[in-house]
C-alpha cells in the first residue's frame, strides 16, 4: 500500500489534489487504518483506467456514447 505522498507522485498529482478528491469522494478508493490514509496500487490503476476518454466532451465511463446528432 502507498502513503498519500507516494500515491500522488504515482498519479502525477499534488498531495493537495489527492486530499481534496478524497474529501469530495471523487478520487481513487483508499484505506483508512487508524489515522493513516493508504492507497492500494490496484485501486489507483482502476481509477486511472476509469478516466480514459475518446473525446474531450465525453464524461467519464461514457466512451461508448452514441455520436448521433453531434456536429
Amino acid at each position: 500500500m502507498l502513503k498519500v505522498k507516494d500515491a500522488a507522485e504515482r498519479l502525477g498529482l499534488s498531495i493537495s489534489t489527492l486530499n481534496k478528491w478524497r474529501c469530495y469522494g471523487t478520487g481513487p478508493r483508499f484505506v483508512k487504518l487508524g489515522t493513516s490514509v493508504l492507497y492500494r496500487e490496484e485501486d489507483l490503476d482502476t481509477f486511472v483506467a476509469a478516466q480514459v476518454r475518446t473525446s474531450t466532451w465525453a464524461p467519464a465511463n461514457d466512451n461508448g456514447r452514441d455520436m448521433k446528432g453531434v456536429a
